[in-house]
C-alpha cells in the first residue's frame, strides 16, 4: 500500500466521478415517466427538491435516493482501486477531492447542458462516504429546521453550517484535510443558495408542503 497520491489514477477517477455526478437524475426521470423537464417548472433546477415540487414524492423520492447514491458510490468505491493506504492523508485527500468533483458534476452536468441542481443530496452522499457521523448530524440539523419551518433552503443552509461545526466541536477532528473540506463544502452550499438567502432575508421564500406538488422556489 502506498501513501503517495497516484496522480494518473486520480485524474481518471476524478473524470469518472464527474460523469457520475453529471447524471441528470431529475431531468431523465421527469422526461421518462412524466414527459416533463423539471428545469422548465418550479425553481427550474435539476434537483430532488424541485422534483418533489413539480412531480411530487413518487418522483422526488427516487431522484433523491439516486442523487445521494451518485455522491456516495464514487467516493466509496474508486479509492479502493488506488493502491493507497486506507485512512492515510493521501487516502483522505483522494476521497474529499472526489466528493467535490462529483458535486461539481451535479451542479454543472455535461450530460444535461451544464444546467444542474444545487448539490445537497449529492453532497450528503459524499459526506456519508467520508464521515458518516458528521453526515448524520447534518441530516438531523436539516430535519429539525425543515420540519419546524418547511423551508428546504434554510434546512440545507443549516446543515451546511453544521458540517464544519460537527467536524470541529462534536467529533474533534484534527485532520487539516477534513477541516478544510468541511469549510469548502459549507461555502459551496452557501454559494449555490445565494438567491435563497436573499429571499429568506426579504421574507419572500416559499415553504415546501410535506406532501404533493407545491410552488416552493427553493
Amino acid at each position: 500500500m502506498s501513501t503517495e497520491l497516484p496522480w494518473g489514477y486520480l485524474v481518471i477517477a476524478a473524470l469518472i466521478a464527474y460523469l457520475i455526478g453529471s447524471i441528470p437524475t431529475a431531468v431523465w426521470w421527469g422526461r421518462a415517466f412524466f414527459g416533463i423537464d423539471v428545469r422548465d417548472q418550479g425553481s427550474r433546477n435539476a434537483g430532488a427538491t424541485n422534483t418533489f415540487r413539480v412531480l411530487g414524492p413518487k418522483a422526488g423520492v427516487p431522484v433523491l435516493l439516486i442523487d445521494i447514491a451518485k455522491g456516495f458510490l464514487p467516493v466509496r468505491l474508486l479509492p479502493e482501486l488506488s493502491g493507497l493506504e486506507p485512512h492515510s492523508d493521501a487516502w483522505t485527500i483522494f476521497r474529499v477531492v472526489l466528493v467535490v468533483i462529483t458535486v461539481i458534476g451535479h451542479l454543472y452536468p455535461v450530460l444535461a447542458g451544464f444546467r444542474g441542481g444545487k448539490g445537497i443530496a449529492t453532497s450528503l452522499g459524499g459526506i456519508l462516504a467520508v464521515h458518516p457521523g458528521a453526515a448524520f448530524v447534518c441530516m438531523g440539523a436539516f430535519l429539525i429546521i425543515f420540519l419546524s419551518t418547511r423551508y428546504v433552503s434554510l434546512g440545507s443552509l443549516t446543515a451546511a453550517v453544521t458540517f464544519p461545526v460537527a467536524i470541529l466541536l462534536i467529533f474533534h477532528e484534527t485532520s487539516p484535510v477534513l477541516i478544510v473540506f468541511s469549510v469548502v463544502m459549507c461555502l459551496l452550499v452557501l454559494y449555490t443558495h445565494r438567491q435563497n438567502i436573499a429571499r429568506l432575508m426579504r421574507g419572500t421564500e416559499n415553504r415546501m408542503q410535506l406532501a404533493g406538488r407545491n410552488p416552493d422556489r427553493t
